[in-house]
């Protein structure tokens, strides 16, 4: 048994998710691939994977030895790299998970930059509003707006950005700018999903946390859309600052209760061991902390 072919088919498996995936990814057969695993967890004495006909996931002497093989695989990967070019260059296949709304505006046009700077990379980047797990669904690279308490995740620290309150100006100039949280019970709201909870605002008022519940005719899980209804003076919202920035500098929107703004959230980039980044992904990491340190709204 060719024990780096054993350890690139079992990585495959599980980042494709299946055993059909995975022999399609390596250009093999299905039965070459299952007598490749089969031979693997034989040479071991132990199960990677269980497998029934709906699923598949790792057992815990899996997930050990995948953060293994990935490190073994990397190393050879630079080794290789390190004797064909006279220095390390970039190359192979990236995934990378970014929240939606940031992904488009910001991750994605970074990536494409990227991409045409270095030929040899490819990028998988799934826009996801959910938290990934990085290590079991296969992802080398992450961006979270987040206070982050997993521990066990790597994290390079890229800006923060705020909660904000905004409304249009005309809905403004009709029933007047508030003046402390507590006056938005009493005026019209957007109840955006995504931003802490629909129906409860919290905000700081001095050395207290100050919670209003607040009230509206429309309720949306779209950052997008309920920016869009606040924008045509359909209430007051709250989101995060990068989801309103193009709105706000089209002077569509205006913040409100700015000395009453939480603590801005962090945006990180996280991966699960620095041990494990390669080439591709270092440069990968590098780059997007340089290019979105520089967007304004990222502070």
């Amino acid at each position: 048994m060719d024990k780096l072919i054993a350890m690139r088919t079992f990585v495959s498996i599980v980042d494709q998710g299946s055993l059909t995936a995975a022999a399609e990814s390596l250009d093999r057969s299905l039965p070459t691939v299952v007598r490749t695993l089969g031979a693997l967890e034989n040479h071991l004495g132990t199960r990677l994977l269980r497998r029934t006909t709906r699923r598949m996931s790792l057992t815990p002497e899996g997930q050990n030895y995948l953060a293994r093989c990935r490190r073994i695989l990397l190393d050879v990967e630079d080794a290789e790299l390190s004797v064909t070019r006279g220095q390390v260059e970039p190359r192979g296949r990236i995934r990378m998970t970014a929240p939606v709304l940031f992904g488009q505006r910001h991750v994605a046009p970074a990536v494409t930059t990227f991409l045409g700077r270095y030929a040899d990379v490819e990028v998988e980047l799934m826009l996801l509003d959910r938290v990934v797990n990085l290590v079991d669904e296969g992802f080398d690279l992450g961006l979270r707006i987040a206070e982050l308490a997993d521990s066990s995740m790597i994290a390079t620290p890229v800006g923060r950005v705020r909660r904000v309150v905004c409304a249009g100006p005309s809905l403004i100039k009709s029933v007047g700018r508030p003046t402390h949280p507590k006056a938005l019970a009493d005026l019209p709201c957007v109840r955006f999903g995504g931003s802490d909870s629909a129906d409860t605002w919290q905000f700081k008022d001095g050395p207290k946390d100050t919670t209003v519940r607040i009230k509206g005719r429309l309720a949306c899980n779209s950052a997008q859309a309920a920016a869009e209804a606040c924008a045509r003076d359909l209430g007051f919202g709250m989101f995060l600052s990068y989801q309103v920035e193009p709105l706000v500098r089209a002077k569509r929107l205006e913040v409100v209760l700015r000395e009453f703004e939480r603590p801005a959230i962090p945006v990180s980039l996280v991966y699960p061991d620095a041990r494990l980044v390669s080439t591709r992904v270092r440069a990968l990491l590098d780059w997007l902390g340089q290019t979105l340190k520089d967007r304004p709204e990222i502070h």
